[in-house]
């Protein structure tokens, strides 16, 4: 990706921001956000570079796609609206996630957009059957989010088969790392454990603790999409992105505590969320054959980067505590 003009929908969001980053070293990039959950700090190193442009717009907004796509080179689809928000707000969730894809994917193919990458999630397997996940892994999603994502993922692809839409589907898997949000309905898990470890409160873990994730860190997963947009041989084709391990949600508390020197805090377990799934861990030999992904970050070093990351912000943690939610669904 060198010298296109690319869009970035979602480009304020923690994932989107840190591919604007990369991405715009050397190309022009637009980025599209409606704020809901992208922040517009995550993009303040943009505000004075000539090669960022930003507008604030939704991907439900099918004359502003119209529009938007014009002269557009590559499309990254990253907006979305998040899981937790759909167990209570089903219908926006499927519209955003959903119907904004298909609003996206004709958009596209209208002005001749020459490469669509759609940035799905790990949520469409639903919880693992078999392991290491592979892409030909059953879809079983559990969550009306997931549904909605592997509907983009449907749209998406047939986009390709019928109209010639060079499209391609990226699944990456539970990603952290720095603008990672730990505030109400999208505060992740890594972030929540972390702010309240700092206010020497215990980490609350919904279950029993034994639910399995494959996590891996964002600049992993950016160097990740990246790498699978530019290979020719990914068109019409689904890639998982991910670290290819797999940690409890009980250990993840206890490596937390361990590096914030707080053992001590043991966690507190309450009810399961609805839906949740007990187990992803990926497969990622595709990704490494089809065009040489290898993860670089362990998650005792990604967990160590990003407490740096925090705590480096000098944030008020008590201030941080008050926006905490701890049934944030």
């Amino acid at each position: 990706m060198k010298d296109k003009k690319i869009l970035i929908t979602g480009g304020a969001g923690f994932i989107g921001s840190h591919l604007v980053d990369a991405i715009s070293k050397d190309n022009h990039v637009v980025v599209l956000d409606n704020f809901s959950s992208g922040k517009k700090e995550n993009l303040s190193q943009h505000l004075q570079n000539p090669f960022v442009t930003i507008f604030e717009g939704d991907v439900r907004d099918k004359t502003l796609l119209g529009k938007i796509t014009k002269e557009i080179d590559v499309v990254y689809h990253l907006a979305v609206q998040c899981l937790r928000v759909s167990i209570k707000d089903p219908e926006t969730n499927h519209e955003v996630n959903a119907t904004g894809t298909l609003n996206l994917c004709m958009a596209s193919m209208e002005n001749n957009v020459k490469r669509f990458i759609y940035v799905s999630s790990s949520e469409v397997y639903g919880t693992a059957k078999s392991v290491p996940m592979t892409e030909d892994h059953s879809l079983e999603p559990t969550t009306v989010y997931g549904a909605s994502k592997l509907a983009g993922e449907l749209y998406t692809l047939a986009y390709y088969r019928t109209y010639g839409l060079k499209s391609m589907v990226v699944r990456p898997f539970n990603t952290y790392g720095p603008r990672e949000h730990f505030e109400g309905a999208y505060g992740e898990v890594i972030p929540k454990f972390v702010l309240r470890v700092l206010n020497n409160m215990p980490p609350i873990i919904f279950g029993d603790g034994t639910q399995k994730r494959d996590f891996t860190y964002i600049s992993d997963t950016v160097r990740g999409i990246i790498m699978a947009s530019e290979c020719d041989d990914m068109i019409g084709q689904t890639v998982n992105i991910a670290r290819g391990k797999e940690v409890s949600i009980s250990d993840l508390a206890n490596i937390i505590g361990e590096k914030l020197g707080k053992k001590n805090l043991k966690p507190v377990y309450e009810r399961k969320r609805p839906g949740d799934v007990m187990r992803h861990y990926a497969d990622i030999s595709k990704a490494e054959r089809l065009f040489g992904y290898k993860p670089e970050i362990d998650i005792r070093d990604g967990i160590g980067r990003y407490i740096d990351w925090f705590t480096d912000q000098n944030y008020n943690l008590s201030e941080l505590m008050k926006q905490d939610v701890v049934f944030n669904w």
